[in-house]
């Protein structure tokens, strides 16, 4: 039997999960994308040069590595060609991509009514990056959704389109009073893609445990994070998928008693996009200069996020769901001019401390951070690459990250390079 490695998100998002997905996947045979679609964005470094990913998974970048885009994936045709056609543009392979015949595909009346249902709701927006996604999942719950082998089926997409294209067209019309779509022009542009696609689409499910079974080691890569869980997060300022450790399980066919070790990203401060509860967010200069200096903006977007202090409750709140074994430390660097930092190590609600994340968003935004104060270690941690190296301030306040969230810490990165990284245990992959 071989071993796996998932990758999960600790917060909402955006905490530099593909840089240690970057690291392991130097270790891995194998890299699985296994949930979300194009709204995801992985910023990676690779000496000096930057390369920013959004379907295909971050193993791309190390040679002769299957890349795997799981079952549980919606997939946007257009989307995925333009990153294969940048990737080979700079010189990276991807003839080792693999598209997993069960995945849904994201259509472009998803997108229009993403936009469209998105801009209805006024004041009370989800905050949706606008690419389709949920849309998607909710015609794979409808049991109305197109996946990759009826799309490359040319046959079975006219038929499927058809269908779907005159309940959409209805909506369209009747709801947004928007003129309706062309299944024509739909149909033949996506044939195109379909056909370009077509050699890399396989039954990833029955590859994925074959290559297990014969001792290979696969990184699962997550997208998105915890609090943007469909189930287990701020609701309904969510994603439309499962980014939790279990969603490996479902999007892409893997049995639980396979999953290994689990590593839970999360940024040395925290940060959210979208609407929703935050208390740990900072609407003062602490926050900008955390928005600056940590270049807080969207990978797919480009807009720019909300800061705050970090929010142990939260990351504790994830290792629970998880089962999350190491802690992946990113962008400690951030802090390295700070005279002080500050850490949230309880919430209170109506002066009492409690020992939960407030399912309802009404009772959430009501908790009161119980911040303790750590004194920064103003010197430059970038080039450092070994923990017992790290000053000793910035030792201090990862354990008591690691206290606070009940998670030892694992791995801890300073700066966006692949190199400016500190591996506290070796032992991990």
């Amino acid at each position: 039997m071989g071993k796996t490695l998932v990758i999960v998100g600790s917060s909402w998002g955006d905490e530099g999960k593909g840089k240690f997905v970057d690291y392991y996947a130097q270790k891995a045979d194998i890299i699985s994308r296994v949930a979300g679609g194009s709204n995801a964005g992985h910023t990676l470094s690779i000496d000096n040069v930057e390369y920013k990913l959004r379907l295909v998974p971050s193993g791309i970048l190390c040679k002769d590595k299957l890349c795997v885009i799981g079952n549980g994936v919606v997939v946007d045709p257009k989307v995925l060609l333009e990153e294969m056609d940048s990737l080979s543009e700079r010189g990276i392979d991807v003839s080792k991509i693999r598209l997993s015949n069960r995945a849904h595909v994201v259509l472009p009346y998803h997108q229009l009514l993403d936009n469209l249902s998105e801009k209805s709701r006024g004041d009370k927006k989800i905050g949706t990056t606008g690419r389709g996604i949920s849309p998607c999942y909710i015609d794979k719950s409808d049991r109305i959704g197109i996946r990759v082998c009826d799309f490359i089926d040319k046959e079975e997409f006219a038929a499927k389109l058809k269908i779907a294209l005159e309940q959409k067209n209805i909506i369209l019309q009747k709801v947004y009073n928007h003129k309706p779509l062309n299944y024509e022009e739909i149909l033949n542009e996506y044939n195109g893609y379909a056909d370009r696609l077509r050699p890399y689409v396989c039954d990833t499910i029955t590859l994925l445990n074959e290559e297990l079974d014969a001792g290979k080691k696969i990184l699962f890569e997550g997208a998105q994070a915890t609090m943007l869980d469909i189930d287990y997060g701020t609701y309904p300022y969510v994603t439309a998928s499962h980014p939790v450790a279990g969603g490996v399980c479902v999007g892409a066919g893997i049995a639980p008693k396979k999953i290994d070790t689990v590593i839970g990203v999360v940024k040395a401060y925290t940060t959210r996009v979208g609407e929703g509860p935050f208390p740990t967010e900072q609407l003062n200069e602490i926050g900008e200069r955390l928005r600056t200096e940590g270049h807080e903006f969207g990978t797919v977007t480009g807009r720019p996020r909300r800061t705050g202090w970090l929010d142990a409750c939260v990351v504790k709140y994830a290792g629970q769901i998880s089962g999350i074994d190491y802690l992946g430390v990113t962008k400690m660097d951030i802090f390295d001019t700070f005279d002080e930092i500050k850490m949230c190590v309880a919430y209170k609600l109506d002066g009492k401390i409690i020992n939960e994340i407030p399912a309802s968003l009404k009772v959430f935004a009501k908790v009161e951070p119980v911040y303790e104060t750590f004194e920064g270690w103003k010197c430059d941690t970038s080039k450092i690459r070994k923990y017992e190296d790290l000053p000793a301030n910035a030792k201090k306040y990862l354990e008591r990250m690691a206290e606070v969230t009940g998670t030892k810490i694992g791995i801890i990165s300073v700066g966006p390079n692949r190199d400016q990284t500190i591996v506290v245990d070796e032992n991990i992959f």
